[in-house]
């Protein structure tokens, strides 16, 4: 008992003032060869009528000291945290990391607000479709090579439902529910059954545009994607038509720009020609206009389909389309100043 009143009083007067000195209390009353740990040892050794109210004091004891040691600790805690609040009022603040857009939404955008600025409207619809809207509508015939398995992500349970390859399944759409006069571009993902290389990727983006009015000729299509061009890479470029052929437009052709990195001397970029091909374009063949119950006879219009990762290549310069599909950070840091 004496041992017990001592313990109690050296315990109240210990001066904890330091981490250590805490340190040196834990040591000293609370761990296994402590004090009061012997005292536990020592119930054996009481006569069996004075075991419990011994144990019972040694049992106060024990709280007594770790409540002690939890408050002291407790209480430094707390001063750490209010010297190192104090210490950080003065302090500038942490920037926090701002995030840019993709680059693929900064092309887009890029896209979209040129053709709005000459009345087009931005039309969307579904990722997935089905056959009519994808090829027969467009005059794919039955036996094209695009139809297969290899070209396209049919759905297996329902071989007429597929993944749309391009978004002229948006113009077919927009046709079947609205007369001329038609302007719209569709711009969105679409999916193809290739491997995936530097160079091409089973998905990608598009924009296309239709224009369906009275009297639509060439030259209103080759000045409307003149116009573009050189709001996009810059007044000097100039563009060529190279003929062509696409199931849906006809006569078809493929738009070249002349080269705004060497200025159509020849470079890498440009693979020495002088020109660069960015888009698809063409008059629509007047079976897709009756496909979609707009009188042929009446109403002409020009189509046209570009590929944003590959516009997006060129604009930036960038060399492996697979970098769009990561989410490196250090890679998508590169466009903070473009998303501005």
């Amino acid at each position: 008992m004496k041992s017990i009143d001592e313990l109690k009083a050296e315990i109240e007067k210990f001066k904890i003032e330091n981490a250590e000195t805490l340190e040196q209390f834990r040591l000293q009353f609370l761990s296994k060869k402590s004090e009061i740990q012997a005292l536990f040892a020592e119930i054996k050794n009481i006569a069996p009528e004075e075991r419990k109210s011994f144990g019972q004091l040694v049992n106060e004891l024990k709280d007594k000291a770790q409540q002690r040691f939890e408050e002291c600790k407790e209480s430094m805690e707390a001063s750490q945290g209010v010297q190192h609040s104090i210490a950080d009022v003065t302090r500038p603040s942490d920037s926090i990391p701002v995030g840019s857009m993709h680059p693929i939404s900064i092309m887009m955008n890029q896209v979209r607000r040129i053709f709005e600025d000459i009345g087009f409207t931005a039309v969307t619809g579904p990722d997935i479709e089905d056959d009519w809207h994808v090829f027969t509508a467009l005059n794919f015939p039955e036996e094209h090579p695009a139809r297969d398995m290899q070209d396209t992500f049919f759905v297996e349970l329902h071989p007429d439902v597929l993944l749309r390859t391009h978004t002229s399944s948006l113009q077919v759409r927009t046709m079947e529910n609205q007369q001329p006069p038609i302007r719209v571009i569709c711009p969105g993902r679409v999916f193809r059954n290739e491997a995936i290389t530097s160079r091409a990727h089973c998905i990608f983006h598009q924009v296309e545009g239709l224009y369906v009015a009275e009297n639509v000729s060439f030259a209103d299509m080759k000045q409307t994607l003149l116009y573009f061009a050189q709001r996009m890479f810059g007044p000097d470029v100039r563009i060529r038509l190279r003929p062509s052929y696409f199931p849906f437009t006809e006569p078809s052709a493929e738009m070249d720009i002349s080269c705004y990195i060497c200025g159509g001397e020849g470079c890498n970029l440009c693979k020495h020609t002088g020109w660069v091909e960015i888009l698809g374009c063409g008059m629509v063949d007047p079976n897709v206009l009756e496909n979609c119950g707009i009188d042929s006879k009446k109403y002409s219009g020009f189509a046209f389909g570009l590929g944003i990762e590959r516009m997006t290549m060129l604009k930036y310069r960038t060399n492996d389309i697979r970098l769009y599909f990561e989410n490196d950070v250090r890679f998508l840091q590169q466009f903070k100043a473009a998303s501005r």
